[in-house]
């Protein structure tokens, strides 16, 4: 079995060097170009977003609430729930940085088309999979935020009138101008679908940059080391495992979901997503020098995530059986 090589994880790692190199980027006017150009691209990706949803797919997928539950759940509560008895043990600033990056992990959406591409190789449930993958973006639009508003000192920022509308100014009003533009522009999305995403990764990647040059430049990244990283790589994969094991707990033995429904809820309730994430961090973490700090789960996550569940949805593929 081949693996592809996913060029976007080199791409996030070369922008993150770039960022402490060259970071004048981020400096040029306070920031305020760059973050312009990427609140125009945000809007422009939930446009198109909108434009590529189908409402016959979202139905279809609709009717298997157990299913639904059991990914939703996974995702927004069985993820944090996970972490939040680790909170009591924080005694330094630098632990509560490293508790609140993989809580922020947690606390996100799930992935949209790397899930219902990884469900359609394995022979999963792929209306359902489209179905949950849609609706987890716009949940957390409203569950990450409040998760966060618990432990994260946002200081002066007002969590319902910059955050929230922030997050439904660039996510929520752009998608519903997207569904109701569908009619005249779905076929043309659809057409130049490959191009729309080398335009998504453009965005996460200013995003990131961003995020990682104004941590650079506050020094936060002076206080940590090569084994802080080491310690994020074995979080990260504990928490994955731990989850995953759970999910297929639940599925196979608990509410015994058929062969398709298991799989859709392993790859689609496992999963975070990276575009979300960035999206979210930028109004989270606004103007914090720890913002570097809180996106490293989550690239590595990202990165983990696709090698293990593309292994994972070959041999599903290959063998036909759970």
């Amino acid at each position: 079995m081949k693996l592809k090589f996913d060029g976007f994880i080199l791409a996030l790692l070369c922008f993150i060097v770039l960022a402490y190199f060259f970071p004048q980027l981020y400096l040029w006017r306070d920031g305020q170009i760059l973050a312009w150009i990427t609140s125009i691209g945000v809007s422009l990706i939930f446009f198109f977003y909108g434009l590529k949803l189908s409402f016959q797919q979202l139905k279809a997928g609709l009717r298997n609430w157990k299913l639904h539950l059991l990914i939703q759940g996974a995702t927004f509560v069985l993820f944090p729930l996970l972490l939040l008895p680790f909170y009591p043990l924080i005694q330094t600033e630098l632990q509560r940085d490293f508790w609140l990056s993989f809580f922020f992990l947690a606390a996100l959406p799930s992935t949209v088309s790397s899930s219902v591409v990884m469900v359609s190789i394995a022979r999963g449930n792929i209306p359902a999979a489209i179905f949950n993958a849609s609706i987890s973006g716009l949940i957390g639009v409203v569950i990450t935020p409040l998760w966060m508003q618990f432990f994260l000192d946002f200081g002066e920022i007002d969590v319902l009138g910059d955050v929230y509308w922030g997050l439904i100014k660039e996510i929520i009003i752009p998608v519903i101008a997207g569904l109701l533009l569908q009619t005249y522009f779905g076929k043309w999305v659809i057409r130049y679908n490959r191009q729309l995403g080398l335009f998504d990764k453009s965005i996460i990647l200013l995003i990131v940059y961003s995020s990682f040059a104004e941590s650079f430049v506050s020094g936060v990244f002076e206080s940590t080391g090569r084994l802080y990283l080491l310690w994020i790589f074995a979080g990260v994969v504990l928490l994955f495992i731990l989850v995953y094991g759970l999910i297929y707990v639940l599925s196979k033995f608990v509410l015994k979901f058929n062969r398709e429904d298991l799989i859709t809820a392993l790859f689609c309730g496992s999963k975070k997503s990276l575009t979300h994430g960035s999206v979210f961090g930028k109004f989270l973490f606004a103007h914090s020098a720890s913002a570097g700090l809180y996106f490293l789960p989550l690239m590595i996550f990202h990165a983990f995530q696709i090698l293990v569940v593309t292994v994972i949805a070959q041999r599903y593929h290959n063998k036909g059986t759970i």
